[in-house]
Formats: structure tokens, sequence, C-alpha cells
């Protein structure tokens, strides 16, 4: 005999904290088992850092060249995994009718969101500790404020992140996959990560300034190689970027 209610079934759904940590640790398996997130998330920046930091090809200014190249690397890792891949990823699950699905599960949809940008951030994690390691290798010397340095990359996550959800709840999967890698070169190129901004134009350099891997990447830089405090301008773009991006994938975002 058993005790009676041992084995009564107890429908209903799980706690939603729960739900929101089991759906993060899926969505960062997922992103850590596909081969083309990788390529973006972890071999392009590290290749990059180690390449440029060895062969002089890219004139860096004075000091070392891991030192400018370093933080602007960082800036493109945040840039990868927020933008780029997560734009990719949500674009094909809207595609393929996975986000149609989630939504109709018990785990709202604001936690499917919490959900994602855990996982950017656990996988940022990842990625900064990697390229922190090979930038040591390579004889790099930080300064400046952790604080600034944490707070420069929450604002370029959360800037990235809604451009990236922007694209893919609004284009097809095909278009975003094109758009997203197309916007990730030219913001390789532009954007002040391996490049000063100074070596183009002066009308040209008041316009990439504006760009959020711009503000990124010289806000790091001031803080990590030149040992600023706190760099409020570039903080203040991010935070545009961020209340924009975010507030108009809330508004024109479809599920389906």
């Amino acid at each position: 005999m058993t005790t009676t209610g041992i084995h009564t079934p107890r429908p209903g759904a799980a706690p939603l904290a729960r739900m929101i940590t089991a759906q993060a640790a899926l969505e960062t398996k997922m992103l850590l088992r596909n081969g083309e997130q990788l390529l973006l998330t972890v071999v392009i920046p590290t290749l990059l850092l180690a390449l440029f930091s060895s062969v002089d090809i890219v004139d860096t200014g004075a000091g070392e060249a891991v030192d400018f190249l370093t933080p602007g690397v960082l800036a493109l890792a945040v840039m990868s995994t927020a933008f780029t891949g997560q734009a990719i990823a949500t674009g094909f699950e809207r595609r393929y009718g996975v986000l149609k699905r989630l939504a109709s599960s018990p785990l709202p949809r604001w936690g499917l969101m919490t959900a994602k940008t855990a996982s950017v951030l656990i996988t940022e994690v990842l990625q900064i500790l990697l390229l922190t390691v090979i930038a040591f290798a390579l004889g790099w010397s930080p300064h400046g404020s952790p604080a600034a340095v944490v707070l420069l990359l929450i604002l370029g996550t959360a800037a990235f992140s809604g451009l990236g959800l922007l694209m893919a709840g609004t284009l097809k999967a095909e278009a975003t996959l094109a758009a997203a890698n197309l916007v990730f070169l030219l913001l390789l190129v532009g954007g002040g990560v391996i490049v000063p901004l100074d070596k183009f134009p002066a009308a040209a350099q008041d316009v990439l300034g504006l760009l959020p891997i711009s503000a990124l990447s010289d806000g790091l830089r001031d803080v990590l190689q030149h040992g600023a405090g706190m760099p409020w301008s570039d903080l203040g773009i991010l935070a545009a970027w961020a209340v924009v991006g975010l507030a108009a994938a809330g508004k024109f975002f479809r599920w389906e």
C-alpha cells in the first residue's frame, strides 16, 4: 500500500525563476554548440587580437598595439554576441515558429527575453575572460576603474541587444542574416575597433563617433588604456542607443 497523496499528480507550471533559469541554460548551450556563432563570438575576436597585436599592420598610435586593440576587441565581442549572434538566432527562431510556440508556453514573453538576455551575459563573461587572458599573455597593461568598464559593458550590451532584437523581430530571417553580418563587418572596419577613428576624414569622425560600437570602443579605451574616470560622453551615447533600441524592439517586434 502507498500513503494517500504521495503519487497524486500536481499539474501546473514550474516556478518562474526556475523556468527562466532553465531557458537561459538552454539558450546558452545552443549558442555554444553553434559553429557559426562560435566563429563570431570567439574565433574572430581572438584572431584579430592576436594578429594585430603581433604584426604591425595598422598604426595604432603611441604605446603598445595590444593596449589599443584590447578595448576595441572587447567591444567587438559584445557586439558579436548581443547584436549579430542574437539577431541571427532570434530571426530564425521566429521564422521556424519556435518563438510562437515558446510564447504560448507558461513562460511569459518577458521571461523569454530575460532568459535570452541572461544567455547573452553569460556568453559575454566567457568571451571577456578568454580575451583578457590572451591580452595579458600578449603584454596588455590595463588601467582605470573596473566600475566604469562594467557600466560601459552593460550599456553596450543593452544597446546592441535592443538593435539586434529590433532587426530580428521586423525582418525576414534571410534578410536578418545578411544585414547582421554586413553591419558587423562595417562596424568592425569603421567603428574604431582596429583602425583608430582619427585615421578617417574629420567629417566622418563626427558621424562614426556616434555609433554604439565607437562609443563602447572609445570608452573602454579611455578607461583601460589612458586610465580615465567615467567616460560620460560615451556612456550617454550608449544609453541613448539602449533606450531607442529597446523601446523600438518592444513596440515593433513580431513573434511570428
